[in-house]
């Protein structure tokens, strides 16, 4: 089976991502182009796995992998002039040519799903927590946990702001779980009016579509849903 994938290079600086763009939710890290892609075949199965949890998997357990890497991208920081700056800047985030292609049904129906599992597995890992986990902040680490949920409700909040489609910032919740749990369910009512929109937009110097946005929301979910696992 073939997988098509976008290579994301200069993430936070340091690191690559494989993304594979027919699957939101399945990536691979890696410290560089060449490692990234080849933790790609790995990020299929258990990503395959993932799904075959909850339902029997769109993709075979024994497949044959192929990957195709289509384009390749290097991440940049501008300055609010737009300008490339070296270091203290936005910073602008891939755009594929995948990414313009609007959503199908399929795309939907498998998004919405995908949304549920990642957010019933976030949910999980903060169910367990104490009070005192929720506060810890470990060193090297920008936020406590409770400061990372709420990094994951206001970076949905935001992606679907880049649509024109969030409600206004000020109605963000505070409170982690609220925020998180508030930002799904918009995200949940307006992904199914979406379907076969041909609509690509730019915001602060970035392009963004459907297509991004499901892609992104996703993958952040899962990797802070990992991110905090660690953490504890």
């Amino acid at each position: 089976m073939k997988f098509r994938i976008g290579i994301e290079n200069n993430d936070e600086g340091f690191r690559s991502i494989a993304w594979m763009l027919e699957h939101p939710g399945c990536y691979a890290y890696g410290g560089n182009e060449q490692e990234a892609r080849a933790n790609s075949v790995n990020a299929i199965r258990e990503y395959a796995k993932w799904i075959d949890k909850h339902e029997t998997s769109w993709l075979p357990a024994d497949m044959n992998i192929e990957v195709r890497i289509e384009q390749t991208w290097t991440d940049y920081e501008i300055d609010k002039n737009f300008d490339r700056i070296e270091k203290g800047g936005y910073a602008v985030n891939p755009f594929f040519e995948h990414d313009w292609k609007p959503l199908t049904a399929t795309d939907i129906e498998r998004g919405l799903k995908l949304l549920a599992w990642s957010h019933a597995d976030l949910l999980a890992v903060l169910e367990k927590l104490t009070p005192e986990q929720w506060a810890t902040k470990k060193d090297g680490e920008r936020w406590d946990i409770a400061g990372i949920v709420n990094h994951v409700g206001g970076a949905e909040w935001w992606y679907l702001d880049r649509l024109g489609l969030a409600f206004p910032r000020a109605k963000v919740p505070k409170a982690p779980l609220e925020r998180i749990r508030k930002v799904r369910n918009l995200m949940n009512e307006v992904l199914p009016t979406l379907k076969d929109v041909n609509q690509v937009v730019g915001a602060e110097g970035e392009l963004w579509s459907p297509r991004k946005v499901l892609r992104r929301a996703i993958w952040h979910e899962r990797d802070h849903t990992e991110h905090i696992r660690k953490l504890i």
